[in-house]
């Protein structure tokens, strides 16, 4: 399966899974702490928490060794979270940048919604981390029980410099403009989709989603890839509100025979998100798309496997805030042994840590729930309508 679109590179990529904080967040100190030049971090949330605290240390001791460091964060997600930590921050040494601050009259702008939702870093142009993954404590969530369930990749190898391109891109127009009103509307297009082998001679890529000329290249590739499905799909979102499209997509994939397992959100985390996907249940499940509650914790996964080999992860869930507003990445791998690991990483989280819903059940519901979810959907759908972005 290739990207749907992109340049061909002579060099090989070492795509490594990492599940959860547990894996990701070792993994990208011990990166930040060998770091020698410079260091990219782009995150939606920077919490100001065991975590947080830890990750910003480690950037200020790079700050302080003479490597450039440069944090981009977004001025929404991190706004009830950043606390002291921007501070601490900029008075260390470590250049800071804020993605649309919120502040005064803009809150009622429909440009609001245009948030920047991406988890990048990159380290002396050599290692990158992307993923779904914020700068947050695992358990700095309502009544844990157990650690948010999401995924990350590292990366090496020439694909890193692509990357790398992005992040500086984006850092060098809010340096330049502070992000006013007036130059958003120029913020300069990311770099076009661009595949490089792995280690076995499959590829890997990456892609970006932004509101210029990457409007639906990370859907794009989503719906290539479903569409060439010939035995299963495996998809994990939190936020699933797919449009036409993809639900179209998917129905006419499980219609050709490929089964299909979506995993999603179980616990109520945003009630408007979690009823509107609910709305979307009988119509897949009617189809013959088996869906898993996860119950076990919250899920932040955004990541797929089709076939045993075309795989994902990245930050855009499959709803219209990542597919219509946010600045999203994702890799996109091309490999057996990546996809059976994220494959199996999936099928004990559906198996041990899920409900199934069943069709039979989901007829069974009471008025009140119907109306509720057919409620949320509407409200999302009209809200969406409002701000201009209603056909989708």
């Amino acid at each position: 399966m290739k990207s749907a679109a992109g340049l061909p590179s002579a060099s090989a990529n070492d795509v490594r899974l990492l599940c959860c904080g547990a894996e990701y967040f070792p993994a990208l100190l011990a990166a930040i702490q060998a770091a020698t030049t410079v260091i990219h971090l782009e995150t939606y949330i920077f919490a100001d928490d065991a975590t947080g605290r830890q990750i910003a240390q480690a950037l200020i001791d790079a700050a302080r060794r003479g490597v450039s460091v440069r944090v981009v964060y977004d001025g929404f997600g991190s706004s009830a979270w950043v606390g002291a930590i921007d501070k601490q921050l900029r008075t260390s040494g470590v250049q800071v940048e804020i993605y649309r601050p919120e502040r005064g009259r803009q809150l009622l702008r429909r440009s609001r919604l245009r948030r920047m939702h991406r988890k990048i870093t990159v380290i002396d142009g050599r290692f990158a981390f992307i993923g779904g993954i914020n700068v947050i404590d695992d358990l700095n969530m309502p009544e844990p029980r157990s650690p948010r369930f999401d995924f990350a990749v590292s990366l090496r190898g020439p694909l890193v410099a692509l990357i790398e391109s992005v992040t500086d891109k984006l850092w060098r127009q809010l340096h330049r403009s502070r992000l006013s009103d007036a130059l958003d509307a120029a913020l300069p297009d990311d770099p076009p989709t661009v595949v490089a082998p792995v280690a076995d001679a499959r590829s890997a890529w990456f892609a970006v989603r932004d509101n210029l000329s990457h409007r639906r290249d990370i859907e794009q590739e989503y719906l290539i890839a479903i569409g060439h499905a010939s035995s299963e799909i495996i998809l994990a979102n939190a936020y699933f509100v797919p449009g036409r499209r993809f639900r179209r997509a998917l129905i006419d994939a499980a219609e050709r025979g490929v089964k299909i397992r979506l995993l999603l959100q179980g616990r109520q985390e945003y009630w408007l998100q979690h009823f509107a996907t609910r709305a979307l249940y009988g119509s897949l499940l009617a189809a013959g798309v088996e869906i898993h509650d996860y119950e076990r914790s919250f899920l932040h996964a955004k990541v797929a496997v089709v076939d045993s080999r075309w795989a994902t992860v990245g930050s855009s869930n499959i709803d219209p805030f990542s597919l219509l507003l946010a600045r999203e990445a994702n890799v996109f791998v091309d490999d057996a042994a990546f996809a059976s690991e994220l494959k199996a990483r999936l099928e004990l989280a559906i198996t041990a840590d899920s409900r199934p819903v069943l069709p039979a059940h989901w007829e069974r519901r009471s008025w009140w729930n119907r109306t509720l979810t057919w409620v949320a959907y509407g409200v999302a759908r009209g809200m969406l309508g409002l701000m201009g972005y209603g056909r989708h």
